[in-house]
């Protein structure tokens, strides 16, 4: 058993994948980070908490256990850039979200230890990822991947403004069916929460790499702002708040499977 990720295997058509929630890092790693880096600052917080209710729906569910600042799961192993004119963060980040140094002087990421961290961390979920979307294509005749994520609602390295509360993404719609991501993009828009579909953030690696809807592999990935279910100043989840948000991802994963057996099955 790979201590890489924790996997659950689910009975429906549906996976799970939280890539940021990880908070371990890789051997002789933190003697040579700054205290910033250390604080691990752009966690995706408590997503695990916040998607534990999927079990009771049937979905299966993939979590990193090793921090973004080992190896970013959702960028491409050949670390090129997803987003034009936007700053990059990196397959191995160095700097974190809000521009302070990750490494102490000196002590940043090889190409060689780099490339090590891709094969130790990063192939493993994906090749988890890949396999599971196939066993559950293979029962159902299509499958489901759900990229959860998670991040504060200004980041001004990153974008402008503040973001959505829900933030869609479907890689302008390449990733996922149209009728599909419509689905899910009517339950936001009439949930408590400000919504868009395939804006800032249209979807990772994860999303743009798996979601083949000509193969009946359809993603989605959800970029959630921190505000609605964690108090960010302390980094605690705060269960009060956070509970009005589970019942709004209850239904867009509901309005996404339904959506789904009634396009794709038979």
């Amino acid at each position: 058993m790979s201590d890489v990720f924790d996997f659950h295997a689910g009975s429906s058509p549906l996976l799970i994948s939280i890539p940021h929630d990880g908070r371990n890092l890789a051997p002789e790693q933190t003697e040579r980070m700054t205290d910033v880096g250390n604080a691990l600052p752009d966690t995706d917080w408590h997503v695990r908490e916040l998607y534990a209710f999927v079990k009771e729906l049937g979905a299966s569910v993939v979590a990193a256990n090793y921090s973004r600042y080992v190896v970013d799961l959702n960028r491409p192993a050949s670390d090129e850039s997803l987003y034009e004119n936007q700053v990059a963060t990196g397959l191995c980040p160095e700097q974190t979200f809000d521009g302070q140094d990750i490494y102490r002087v000196g002590q940043g990421v090889s190409k060689d230890e780099q490339a090590s961290r891709v094969v130790s961390f990063w192939n493993p979920y994906h090749d988890k990822i890949t396999a599971s979307l196939a066993q559950i294509r293979e029962q159902f005749g299509y499958a489901l991947l759900w990229d959860a994520h998670s991040i504060p609602g200004e980041v001004p390295l990153l974008f402008d403004g503040v973001l959505p509360d829900l933030n869609i993404g479907t890689n302008g719609g390449l990733s996922c069916a149209a009728d599909i991501t419509a689905a899910v993009g009517r339950v936001a828009e009439a949930s408590p929460y400000s919504s868009v579909v395939n804006g800032r953030f249209r979807g990772g690696h994860i999303t743009r790499h798996f979601g083949e809807p000509a193969t009946n592999i359809h993603a989605i990935q959800l970029e959630l702002t921190q505000r609605n279910y964690m108090d960010e100043s302390e980094l605690s989840f705060n269960a009060g708040r956070a509970s009005g948000l589970v019942e709004t991802i209850r239904k867009l994963l509901q309005a996404l499977e339904s959506a789904a057996s009634d396009n794709l099955s038979g």
